[in-house]
Formats: structure tokens, C-alpha cells, sequence
């Protein structure tokens, strides 16, 4: 049996860098809380927490150090830190402070602004607090009538649109030609496609992989946006694809007359859950 493996699998440099400065913290400090998950990985979580991490649901439950997550948070609670004279330890990824300031920016400019992403998301909810109150999420092509509307009734004339970081490219394209071709074409009109490259990379390595293979293993946080838009890519190309978080997952019927298994994680899967699973299957061969 031949496993490939993606080059692109595991830690980005997002996540990768919010788990060490976070366990740094901790190993410094007896008590750091965390606004939320850091990362959406139940074995990350649980390790961190393991290491001392508190995990908390509102800021007003912090004392003394305020790690902000990789998806980044709305910016009343940067605020509601100061005024508690809490530490914050920023660890929100790069791509996600970029898009922040985007919107800034277009927002004093007096632009309405098309946010596509999962409207649930603590990433997109962060980045709505930095628009003025003159924005919409869009979450799949049904979402694009009543977003146009919302920008008629702004009375505002120019529009820009930017995604979660970690959304669909392909989601993504088709929402915004269906702006495109809705939107009154006197409209002063911008795209910034915010996808960060590591996901369109893996996205699109992934496609390559599920060509190839008679089994697709997704290895991820089942409520991880990155991981779950793979294992749909996956799904598209592949008739025959898993979505798992631990190794255990895999059952020996599974893989019964399978020649080839192609294997891709989300960007929150450690490097160890990669490890485990592709010996889990040797073992299985």
C-alpha cells in the first residue's frame, strides 16, 4: 500500500507560532488565559490546557495575562483588556491583523465591506468590529441578494469585498462573480482576495492528492473551517475520503483492498497526529 503524505500538512506559521509563544507563557506564568480556543484542534487544546492554558469565555474572567487566539477578536475586547490593565499577548495570526487594518482603512474611506466567511466564525465576527457597522457576511451565493441590499440601503457608493482567511477559493470566486454581476455598475467596486496562501496552497495540493488516490484521510479539528474546506475539496475528487482527528479513528475495513491513501491535514493538526496516522496504517497493512 502507498501513502502520500502532503508537503503542505500541518502547523502553518499562524498557528505554529500562537502554540509556542502560548506555551512559552505558560511555562513563565502560573496563570494564562486564553479568550477561547488558540486554535481549533481538540489534541492541541487539551495539551495546552494540560500545561496549565485557562481557557476562558469572556474576558472579564482574565487576571493578569490575555492571550489573544490566532483568529483574532473583536476589538471592545483590546478595549475591555486596557481597562482592566490586563497583559495581552497578541498571538492573532498576520494575515488576520492584515485584513483588520483593510477594513479600517476602507471603512474611514466610507466603503461598505463584503465580508465572505463563515458568519459564526471568531475570525469574521473580529473583523466586523473594525468596519464601521457598514458590513455584511456572506456565507455561500444565497447571501449575495440581501448583502446588495443592505449596501443600497447604506446609501454608501463604494464597495469592498475580503475573506476569512481560511475560506474555500473556489466559495469564494463564485460568491464575488455573483457580486459582480448584481451590483449597479456605476459602483466604485474592489476585491482583495484575503485567502492566505497557505490555504490556497493546501487547497490546491489537496485537489491534487484526492486525484490520485482510492482513500482520502483528512486529519483535523472536525470544527475547524481549514480542515472541513478540505475535506469538501477532497470529497469532490475522491469518492472515498475520511475526515478524522485522531488515528483511532481508522478502522481495518476501512482500508481493506486499498492500493494507494493519500493523507492532508488542517493547519492546527500537530505534526504528531500526521505521524501517528500514517503509522497506524502500516500497522493496518
Amino acid at each position: 500500500m502507498e501513502i502520500i503524505v502532503g508537503k503542505t500538512a500541518g502547523f502553518c506559521y499562524g498557528v505554529k507560532n500562537a502554540v509556542d509563544k502560548t506555551k512559552e507563557s505558560v511555562q513563565k506564568q502560573k496563570e494564562t488565559y486564553c479568550l477561547g480556543e488558540l486554535v481549533h484542534n481538540k489534541q492541541v487544546t487539551q495539551s495546552l490546557e494540560e500545561q496549565g492554558l485557562i481557557i476562558i469565555n469572556n474576558v472579564e474572567e482574565a487576571k493578569n495575562n490575555l492571550i489573544i487566539r490566532s483568529h483574532g477578536v473583536p476589538k471592545e475586547v483590546y478595549e475591555r483588556a486596557e481597562e482592566l490593565d490586563l497583559k495581552v499577548i497578541d498571538l492573532t495570526c498576520p494575515n488576520v491583523l492584515k485584513i483588520h487594518n483593510i477594513v479600517k482603512e476602507y471603512s474611514s474611506k466610507d466603503y461598505y465591506i463584503f465580508i465572505i466567511g463563515q458568519k459564526d466564525h471568531a475570525e469574521t465576527i473580529g473583523t466586523v468590529s473594525y468596519c464601521r457597522k457598514n458590513s455584511t457576511i456572506l456565507e455561500k451565493q444565497e447571501d449575495v441578494e440581501k448583502a446588495i441590499k443592505n449596501f443600497k440601503e447604506s446609501n454608501l457608493k463604494k464597495l469592498l469585498i475580503v475573506s476569512q482567511t481560511t475560506f474555500s477559493v473556489e466559495k469564494f470566486n463564485k460568491i464575488v462573480k455573483d457580486v459582480e454581476e448584481n451590483i449597479d455598475k456605476n459602483t466604485v467596486f474592489e476585491v482583495k482576495n484575503t485567502i492566505c496562501n497557505a490555504t490556497n496552497i493546501r487547497q490546491k495540493e489537496t485537489q491534487e492528492i484526492a486525484k490520485q488516490v482510492d482513500l482520502m484521510i483528512i486529519i483535523g479539528g472536525k470544527h475547524s473551517s481549514n480542515t472541513t474546506k478540505l475535506y469538501e475539496i477532497a470529497k469532490k475528487e475522491c469518492n472515498n475520503c475520511m475526515l478524522i482527528e485522531t488515528a483511532e479513528e481508522i478502522r481495518p475495513d476501512s482500508i481493506k483492498n486499498i492500493r494507494k491513501i493519500g493523507i492532508m491535514a488542517g493547519a492546527s493538526t500537530p505534526a504528531e497526529s500526521i505521524r501517528n496516522t500514517v503509522e497506524k496504517l502500516k500497522e493496518m497493512c
